[in-house]
């Protein structure tokens, strides 16, 4: 019994000395300042030709940063962010908008879009009819 409550003493020890250093860098953050200023926000998007993406080969990806400030290969990052932000990262509420009109030919279009998203994991999948049907969704994330 005694050999127990000595490796408990000795782990307990060690622990608090390794520790402790980690904790008072932590706390010696200029004014109480958190470490970051912002949730990271990083999404690669990715489109190809075919109904999944498991069977797709993409034809065209982009990055999109959107913290601290909109940036990346996406032709319109700015906006990308702007949308992403109003429906708070969920793709799936992005809708179609009004007055657009495409032609009811299937030839189908996977997107997906992967990264993170204010600090949590972001991953969407979703095949549209056709490209006219994508691009109606929102007005900046996916048309790319």
């Amino acid at each position: 019994m005694r050999n127990t409550a000595r490796w408990a003493t000795t782990i307990g020890l060690t622990a608090a000395a390794v520790c402790a250093p980690l904790s008072g860098a932590a706390s010696a953050a200029p004014g109480g300042a958190p470490s970051a200023l912002y949730a990271p926000s990083a999404l690669v998007l990715t489109l190809g030709h075919g109904e999944s993406a498991m069977t797709v080969t993409p034809e065209r990806a982009v990055t999109l940063t959107c913290a601290p400030g909109p940036s990346g290969t996406h032709p319109a990052a700015a906006a990308a962010c702007g949308e992403l932000a109003e429906v708070d990262g969920d793709l799936q509420a992005l809708t179609v908008r009004d007055g657009v009109f495409c032609t009811q030919q299937y030839d189908p279009v996977v997107v997906t879009v992967d990264g993170v998203w204010q600090g949590q994991r972001l991953s969407y999948e979703r095949t549209f009819a056709n490209e006219c049907v994508m691009n109606a969704h929102g007005s900046g994330v996916l048309t790319f």
